[in-house]
Order: C-alpha cells, then sequence, then structure tokens
C-alpha cells in the first residue's frame, strides 16, 4: 500500500520571507506539500509567496489549494503557475475550484461547474504546450509550458462527476465518514467513466479538517462546530452517513451574529461548538479528525484503511490545522512540528501493520 504524501495549507503569510521560511521548516519537520489559498483580499499574492518558497526547497511539493476561474483568467493562471514550476520542477501541482471566499470578498460570484470545466481544460492544454482558442485572432500558447498537473477540489455531487471527466486528481473534502469518501470517489469514477477515461488514472485526495487539541471537551466542541460548517453548506453529506440535524438553521446563528463567518471560520471555534452542542460526537468524528496525537493517529490511518476498502489509494492528504498550525503548545511547539513527529509515524505504522 502507498503511504499518502502529508500536506499542510497554511503557513506564515506575514510577509514574503516569512512565508517561504516556513515552507521550508515544514519540509524540515517532514511535510511532504505546502498548499495555498489563493485569495488576493486575505493573503499576499499565491504565486510570488510560491515563488519565493520553491526557491528556498528541494522536495516539498508546492501548489494552490485553492485558485478560481473568477479572480484569474485560466491563461495567467498557467503562466504563473508555470514560472513556480520552472522554480520546482517535478513538485509542483494546479488546485483549482469554483471560488469561495477570494470570490465573495471581491463582490464576485463563485464560477459555474461549466466555467471551472473550461478552465481546468484550458490550462491542462497551455501547461502542455498546445495551442488553445480563446477568441483572439490566434490561439494562445504559453511558450514556457511546464508539466504541472491540474487538480480540482469538489465537494459536490455534480462537481466531483466534472472533476472526474477532465481533472488529474481530485481533492474531496468532504469528512472522514467512509460513506460520504465511497459517494464522492464513485461520482468522479463515474465522470472518469463518462468521459472515456480510465477512472484509476484520476488520482484522490482528501482534506481533513484536524483538531489537535488534548482536552477531550475542547476538542469535542470545536469538532462539532466543524461538523455544522460540513451541514452549513453541504446538508446532504449528513443525510448520506444518517445523521439529523436536531437544532436552529445554521443561518439563524449568522443573523445573530454568533457565528461569523461561518462555522469554520469563526474566531472562536469552541463558543460556536456550543452553539451547536446538541449534535453528537459520533456527528463530529464524522467530519473532522480531533483529539491527541495518538487519537488522530488512529482515525487518519482508520480513514486510509477505508478508502483502500473501496480501491482509493490516497494520493495526498491535507490535514487542515484547527488551531493555526503556528499556535504553539505550553512547551513552545506549533502543529506544524509536532503532528510530523508524533502522528505520521504511527499513522504510517498502522498503516505497514494492516497491508
Amino acid at each position: 500500500m502507498k503511504i499518502p504524501k502529508f500536506a499542510l495549507n497554511r503557513h506564515d503569510i506575514s510577509s514574503v520571507r516569512a512565508f517561504a521560511q516556513c515552507v521550508l521548516k515544514s519540509e524540515q519537520c517532514g511535510w511532504d506539500a505546502a498548499f495555498l489559498p489563493d485569495s488576493q483580499l486575505r493573503r499576499r499574492d499565491t504565486y510570488v509567496l510560491l515563488a519565493a518558497a520553491a526557491q528556498i526547497t528541494d522536495t516539498i511539493h508546492l501548489g494552490t489549494l485553492l485558485t478560481n476561474p473568477v479572480t484569474r483568467h485560466p491563461t495567467v493562471t498557467a503562466s504563473s503557475i508555470a514560472t513556480v514550476a520552472e522554480l520546482a520542477p517535478g513538485r509542483t501541482l494546479l488546485g483549482a475550484g469554483i471560488g469561495d471566499t477570494a470570490v465573495r470578498l471581491a463582490g464576485l460570484k463563485p464560477a459555474r461547474i461549466k466555467e471551472l470545466e473550461q478552465s481546468v481544460v484550458m490550462m491542462q492544454c497551455l501547461l502542455a504546450g498546445k495551442d488553445v482558442e480563446v477568441g483572439a485572432p490566434r490561439p494562445a500558447n504559453l511558450p514556457f509550458s511546464q508539466d504541472v498537473p491540474v487538480w480540482v477540489a469538489a465537494g459536490g455531487p455534480k462537481t466531483l462527476q466534472m472533476a472526474g471527466g477532465c481533472a488529474d486528481g481530485v481533492f474531496i473534502r468532504v469528512g472522514t465518514h467512509p460513506e460520504n469518501i465511497r459517494i464522492s470517489v464513485d461520482r468522479i469514477r463515474l465522470g472518469a467513466s463518462d468521459a472515456g477515461r480510465d477512472p484509476e488514472e484520476v488520482k484522490i485526495g482528501a482534506v481533513f479538517h484536524t483538531v489537535f487539541v488534548e482536552e477531550p471537551e475542547e476538542a469535542l466542541l470545536m469538532g462539532k462546530s466543524m461538523a455544522a460548517g460540513y451541514y452549513e453548506y453541504s446538508p446532504m453529506l449528513m443525510d448520506n452517513i444518517g445523521m439529523d440535524w436536531n437544532g436552529p438553521h445554521p443561518d439563524d446563528f449568522k443573523s445573530q451574529e454568533k457565528v461569523w463567518p461561518d462555522f469554520h471560520h469563526t474566531p472562536d471555534l469552541v463558543d460556536s461548538g456550543r452553539y451547536v452542542d446538541f449534535l453528537s460526537e459520533a456527528q463530529a468524528t464524522a467530519f473532522c479528525l480531533k483529539g491527541t496525537a495518538d487519537d488522530i493517529s488512529s482515525q487518519l490511518a482508520k480513514v486510509v484503511i477505508d478508502a483502500s476498502k473501496v480501491g482509493v489509494e490516497l494520493e495526498y492528504v491535507v490535514l487542515h490545522p484547527i488551531p493555526d498550525p503556528l499556535w504553539c503548545d505550553a512547551e513552545g511547539e506549533s502543529y506544524m512540528e509536532r503532528v510530523p513527529r508524533e502522528i505520521f509515524p504511527k499513522v504510517e505504522a498502522l498503516l505497514l501493520d494492516t497491508f
């Protein structure tokens, strides 16, 4: 069995230099990949940051998770990621999606699924050195094309199916429950088959919110806030696993300004968890990894094993950090430092023991 690449998607963004140094530290600590959201009103320019990190690292994979076809034209994105790949050949990835925060903060609307699909195909062609019709007098071409895989981040069934039909890989963000993962992968494979592709050629990655908090009550409340965040945007994910939402609609909390902007990004995740304390521990566990290093190790190993039972080898596992990865414990150590040392070896041992 292949051990997945472990990725971190949050780093120090206080300056270009700070980001590059933080990614270098991730590489030294044992992370396999560093991904960065493309959100122009919340972070410095994504491709400048990635280029800075590329210049001082050697092995860590770099890429966007995610960019979108609304705030940047696909030809611009292809040019930018090809420039990064020139600095980090063989370890650069482009992750795209419909866009959410980056788009909404600019007063724009997220991309339609068809628009995202068209952008993915256009970027793939440009990065492969092919001519692309863009409506100009002559076809567009990228003179400095690079071999960069284009992935799509998806959660909804239609987007998953579309991604299976065109993307090199798909990042799913549907929680940790094996049934939601199975349903998502089935959709990806259906899309691949409908497009005449070999479903096995589409690589799969997964994003898991990871509450690395050792105090049980606090971890559970934060986990409930994570579950509420998934329900807020994709109620079907609870329906799929036979779990009910027995409380006020998530929008009711927003209207009272108790939870803003949503259950995943509100400043106080413990407090937001108290608002949805009617959720069960099983619901929290179905949508995040949580607890001590031992807890998270066993939970993550189980997720990877369950995925393998339906024929899925995860290429990447993105451990979305809760709380912030730069937050330090009483001993002065951060999530970034502790996870590779305390969790990765245990997960790998559990996987090797199983297979």
